[in-house]
C-alpha cells in the first residue's frame, strides 16, 4: 500500500541555542510509527539520498522527520563550534521534539557519520525498535583517516578550513578531541533493537571494513546489505531508490500491523474506485489497481483533514503528469537533469480579473504550475522544456473537450 505523502517544515532548538529546521513528512492517515533520520557529514536534510528514503517510508505509512544539524543547510550555528557529541545532542533534542509534539520515534536512521550518531545514540532510547545505518564508520575517530592532510595545520593552529563534498568548513581540535574520546563497540553492543546494515563494497569514503566492525559488535537480530556499485554519497538515484525500498521492506518485517499492505481485492488497471470509509465525515478511500491512498476535506469546511482534498488530487494528477513527462523528455534528450519537480496552485478568480480568458462572466478556475529543474542545463534546454510541460496528457485533457457521463448503479 501506497500512501498519499504530506510534509510539513518544523523547527526545533538544537544542542547550541539555535533554531534547527526540519522536514516531517508523513502518510496522509494516521502513521504507523515515526522515524527520525540523520543525514551524511557535512550534507543536509535535502540531500537526495534523506528525501528518497524519507519519502518511500512515508509511503508506507511511516512518518519521518530529517533535519539539518547545527550549522549546515538552513539550520543556525556554526558548524566549527560543533563535533560528534553536539550531533548526538541534536539528535537527542530532534527525538524529543517528536515525543512532545507527536510520537516518541521507534526507528532511528543515519548516513555516514550519521550512522555512528544513531548507533550512539539508540542504546539510550529504549522505545527504539529499529536502527538501520548507511555507509557509517564503526568508530567515528575514522574520520580522522578523511581528514589526515589536515590533522597538522589543525594540531598546530588549532584549526584549519577543509574543502569536503565542494564546500569549505573550518575544523577545529575539539573536533578530533571528540571523536577521539568514544568508545562505539559498547554502545553497539547496547543496542537493544533490530539492526541493518547497508555499505558499498567500492566506498572510497569509509571502507566496508567499518560495516564487518558494526555487525560484528552488534546483537542479532541484525542484517547486512551490500550496496554494490553504490558510492558514499549515494548519489546516483537507483542506489537510493533502492536503499529506500529495502527499508521500507525492511520496516514492514519488524513493525507489522498498519504498515502491511493490505489491498483487498484487486481494482482493474482500467478502474479507481472511491468510497466512503465511515471513518469521518468526508474521509474517502481511493483504489486504483493494487494502490490505495485517502481523500478528505480541511478541518475549514467540515473534514478531517486526514486525507488531500479532491483538488489537492487534481493538482498532483496534473503535477505527477507535468514531471514524468518532462523525466521522458529529459532522458531521451540525455539531459543533466537531476531532479524535476513541479508546485502546483489553484484559486477561483472572478472572470473579469483575467486579462486571457475567454470567458466574460462568472468565475475561472487558475492553476499555477512551477517548475524547478535541479542540473546543468542551458537556457535554451530549459524553455524548450516548459513546452513540453504543456503537452502532458492530464494537461491536454483539462484543456481540451471533456465530458462526463454519470448514472446510477
Amino acid at each position: 500500500m501506497k500512501n498519499f505523502v504530506r510534509s510539513q517544515a518544523v523547527t526545533f532548538t538544537g544542542s547550541q541555542g539555535g533554531q534547527l529546521t526540519a522536514l516531517l513528512e508523513y502518510p496522509g492517515e494516521e502513521p504507523a510509527a515515526y522515524a527520525l533520520l540523520a543525514h551524511c557529514f557535512t550534507c543536509s536534510k535535502d540531500y537526495v539520498a534523506s528525501r528518497r528514503i524519507s519519502h518511500a517510508l512515508a509511503e508506507h505509512g511511516i512518518a519521518v522527520l530529517r533535519f539539518d544539524f547545527t550549522g549546515l543547510g538552513n539550520s543556525e550555528g556554526d558548524f566549527a563550534n560543533t563535533n560528534f557529541s553536539s550531533n548526538i545532542e541534536d539528535l537527542r533534542l530532534a527525538a524529543e521534539f517528536l515525543r512532545t509534539q507527536y510520537r516518541v520515534p521507534e526507528i532511528l536512521i543515519g548516513h555516514s557519520l550519521g550512522g555512528s550518531a544513531v548507533l550512539a545514540l539508540g542504546g539510550s532510547m529504549p522505545e527504539v525498535k529499529l536502527v538501520a545505518t548507511i555507509a557509517a564508520p564503526a568508530d567515528p575517530a575514522h574520520l580522522k583517516t578523511y581528514l589526515a592532510s589536515a590533522i597538522p595545520h589543525i594540531e598546530r593552529d588549532g584549526e584549519v578550513e577543509v574543502e569536503l563534498a565542494g564546500r569549505t568548513f573550518r575544523i577545529q581540535q575539539q573536533f578530533l578531541d571528540d571523536i577521539s574520546s568514544f568508545r562505539m563497540p559498547e554502545a553497539i553492543r547496547n543496542l537493544d533493537a533490530a539492526l541493518l546494515i547497508f555499505h558499498s563494497p567500492q566506498d572510497t569514503v569509509v571502507d566496508i571494513e567499518q560495516a564487518r566492525k558494526i555487525y560484528q559488535a552488534a546483537r542479532h537480530p541484525k542484517s547486512f546489505i551490500s550496496l554494490d556499485q553504490a558510492d558514499h554519497l549515494l548519489s546516483h538515484r537507483p542506489d537510493a531508490g533502492y536503499v529506500a525500498h529495502m527499508l521500507a521492506a525492511w520496516v514492514d518485517r519488524h513493525l507489522p500491523g498498519p504498515v502491511k499492505a493490505d489491498y483487498g481485492q484487486s481494482i482493474p488497471t482500467d478502474q479507481v474506485v472511491v468510497a466512503e470509509t465511515g471513518a469521518g465525515r468526508f474521509l474517502q478511500r481511493i483504489d486504483m489497481g493494487h494502490h490505495r491512498i485517502t481523500a478528505d476535506e480541511p478541518k475549514s469546511v467540515g473534514g478531517d483533514d486526514k486525507g488531500a482534498s479532491p483538488y489537492d488530487l487534481l493538482l498532483a494528477s496534473l503535477g505527477a503528469c507535468t514531471t514524468m513527462t518532462l523525466r521522458m523528455y529529459a532522458d531521451h534528450k540525455k539531459l543533466p537533469v537531476q531532479r524535476i519537480s513541479t508546485t502546483l496552485t489553484h484559486e477561483k478568480i472572478d472572470a473579469r480579473d483575467c486579462e486571457d480568458c475567454e470567458s466574460e462572466t462568472g468565475r475561472v478556475d487558475i492553476i499555477e504550475c512551477m517548475i524547478s529543474l535541479e542540473g546543468g542545463v542551458t537556457e535554451a534546454q530549459r524553455k524548450r522544456m516548459l513546452e513540453i510541460a504543456g503537452r502532458c496528457p492530464v494537461h491536454r485533457s483539462l484543456l481540451g473537450e471533456v465530458k462526463i457521463l454519470t448514472r446510477l448503479e
